[in-house]
């Protein structure tokens, strides 16, 4: 199976809403678009994982630097289409993003997984990524998510 894997261009970026959707069905789609068009304005990219010219996974990615780490990427919104799961396309893409990482200077990946999420827990820590905090969040205002 051919596949191809490269950084979304930011005029394209739209294109990775179907799948976006897909990880957040309970928010609305001009929600989402509005986000991620908000996202990207402030770094956020995207790498793109095509068969056969379609898209089939997603992983977006901030590359930040902070005191305890330096600078680093950070994998989110990592997502493939479930008729691809199990075929090693996941590690693939990250291992994509993590190259693309180094070549911007990051010396570290890190990123968020919720509590409850299980199957993505295991998945990181296969990933060799360690636990080494929580990610707490508190709302400022009565507004939806």
């Amino acid at each position: 199976m051919q596949y191809d894997i490269k950084l979304i261009p930011r005029h394209q970026i739209d294109s990775i809403l179907p799948l976006i959707q897909q990880l957040n069905p309970a928010l609305p789609e001009h929600v989402l678009r509005s986000r991620l068009h908000e996202m990207a304005g402030q770094g956020y990219q995207c790498a793109g994982l095509t068969i056969n010219d379609r898209l089939v996974g997603i992983c977006g990615m901030w590359i930040m630097t902070k005191f305890y780490v330096g600078k680093h990427i950070e994998p989110d919104n990592v997502f493939i289409l479930p008729e691809y799961y199990r075929q090693g396309f996941g590690k693939l893409l990250l291992n994509w993003v993590y190259e693309y990482g180094k070549t911007q200077g990051c010396i570290a990946s890190e990123l968020n997984c919720y509590i409850i999420n299980d199957t993505g827990n295991r998945f990181w820590e296969q990933e060799g990524f360690v636990k080494i905090g929580y990610h707490y969040q508190r709302l400022l205002t009565d507004a939806p998510n």
